[in-house]
């Protein structure tokens, strides 16, 4: 079947509904998982008597096995047909979800969570392909916009309906959420969505998946432990960086010998499809490691419940739902360039807000930055997906897809592998800083209620006052998390003048590639 017979098959108005509805149900699905467990981490902890470290493994395997298993969903679909993969990955998620919630042991949790990252994997990249191959080119803009709801809307509202299940039920509810989802969806895809074209004859560079596998969970453990463990003064982080760099180097050497490499040369020969992937890391990166930060920031600095900081990071989703449907319809009149470069200043406009935030900023304040958040992203998501696939050929988007989804969640993971770790760094560095200029003879804790509270000659007011410097060098900690972000949206924007307008990007040559 040739690209441009792919793209025009004629379909109904009520099929092609149904299987936006089922696409965005599976993108919701793996989507809101990557964020609901979190606020249910304390109360897995109890019932699996485990510590803070060993709890951690239950959103880290799930990201670790999400991204690895991303990359060969091209192969599989190929290989055994893309509906067939598609309800078998949404039958395994669903599975996966019920297995979670009736466990019983640290083991068997962080178990089920690597099989439901492994099944989520394939959701978000096959569920972008359908969506481009059942919506004519014209309609692409608004249909990408309805995705886009389905991928960002679950991390925004994933610490809301996570805090509400596990206070009002039990954390095992953040897990049994997906099976009336997973039911219907894949009742969906496999009555309605027809198969595509797949054979036996397709193979899978293992060589190359093995040590791209290697290099991914190799260096997300590092990240992960490296703060518990000192970074290189571990031998096990030491141990870890170094397989990571080992798996890095095979996966390299194969990508550029093997005469049929793991993932395709082409994609990484398209400019558009380079800085599209970059951005798309980028943005990963930074909206994710400001939700990872602004859950604890609300609830330990500022001593808000675990549902009220929920309510309080709603309003992103408000700017994504009105930005979403916006750009759906100017994507079409105006550059993707220009929408993008929108939605980076936007998002810089917000975090050069919160760089300045105490905890007393007001929530009025929270939730306009979060509003502008929200829009930032909206702007961000579709226009990238434009230029990501605009000079590839309809045969390459499958792999492209899954590619393209690696790179948000290896921005997701390091983002918040990388600021919790700097968080933790600059506390104690802020502490010692501010600590080594208080002193006993201090005026301005000689009287009044600084005198009482903050005693340095007391036991409880020396405690007290290490107490307040720890809080202050969390501030500045955090703060300095927030400039980090706000460097990395701004310097990505230039980026955007080597993409080349999709209008453009269409060449005869381009046009048989896509046919052959």
């Amino acid at each position: 079947m040739t690209a441009s017979s792919a793209e025009t098959a004629p379909m109904s108005a009520t099929n092609r509904i149904i299987i936006t509805t089922c696409t965005i149900m599976a993108t919701l699905m793996q989507s809101l998982d990557s964020t609901i467990a979190n606020v249910a981490l304390p109360y897995m902890q109890g019932t699996m008597s485990a510590s803070q470290e060993e709890i951690n493994w239950v959103l880290t395997s799930y990201i670790v096995a999400a991204a690895i298993m991303t990359t060969p969903t091209g192969f599989l679909a190929a290989r055994f047909g893309r509906t067939r993969l598609f309800v078998t990955a949404v039958v395994g998620f669903t599975v996966a979800s019920v297995l979670c919630a009736l466990a019983d042991s640290l083991d068997e949790i962080v178990v089920f969570r690597v099989l439901q990252g492994m099944c989520g994997a394939a959701l978000v990249p096959l569920s972008q392909s359908v969506m481009f191959d059942i919506y004519p080119v014209e309609q692409r803009g608004k249909a990408m916009a309805l995705w886009t709801m389905g991928v960002m809307v679950g991390p925004i509202f994933g610490p809301i309906l996570g805090g509400w299940l596990t206070e009002n039920h039990s954390w095992r509810w953040v897990f049994y959420i997906n099976v009336p989802f997973g039911i219907v969806t894949a009742f969906g895809l496999l009555t309605f969505l027809k198969e595509s074209p797949y054979g036996k004859s397709v193979r899978l560079d293992w060589i190359g998946f093995g040590a791209l596998s290697l290099a991914i969970g190799a260096f997300q453990t590092m990240l992960d432990r490296g703060e518990t463990l000192d970074w290189f003064a571990s031998p096990e982080i030491i141990a870890e960086a170094c397989l990571a760099g080992v798996g890095l180097y095979l996966f390299l050497v194969q990508f550029s010998l093997a005469p049929k490499p793991f993932l395709s040369p082409r994609l990484f020969a398209d400019r558009n499809f380079v800085v599209g992937i970059t951005l798309y890391f980028t943005m990963g990166l930074i909206m994710y490691a400001t939700l990872a930060l602004l859950a604890p920031y609300l609830q330990t600095l500022m001593g808000y419940p675990v549902v009220t900081a929920g309510i309080v990071l709603a309003p992103r989703g408000a700017g994504l739902m009105l930005a979403a449907p916006l750009v759906g319809r100017l994507v079409n009149k105006v550059s993707p360039r220009l929408l993008v470069g929108i939605g980076f200043a936007t998002g810089a406009l917000a975090l050069y807000e919160m760089t300045s935030w105490t905890p007393d900023v007001s929530e009025g304040t929270m939730i306009s930055v979060g509003f502008l958040q929200g829009l930032s992203i909206g702007f961000m998501t579709i226009p990238i997906n434009i230029i990501t696939y605009a000079t590839l050929p309809a045969t390459m988007r499958t792999e492209a897809a899954g590619i393209y989804s690696l790179m948000r969640n290896l921005g997701s993971a390091i983002g918040i592998s990388v600021t919790g770790a700097l968080l933790e760094t600059n506390t104690q560095v802020n502490h010692a800083l501010i600590a080594g200029g208080v002193t006993p003879f201090e005026r301005a804790l000689q009287t009044g209620a600084a005198l009482r509270f903050w005693n340095p000659g007391s036991i409880h007011g020396a405690a007290m006052l290490d107490q307040e410097i720890t809080r202050q060098s969390q501030i500045i900690a955090y703060m300095d998390d927030f400039k980090l972000m706000l460097i990395l949206a701004i310097v990505v924007v230039p980026l955007l003048l080597l993409a080349r307008p999709p209008r453009q990007a269409v060449t005869p040559a381009g046009s048989r590639a896509a046919a052959e």
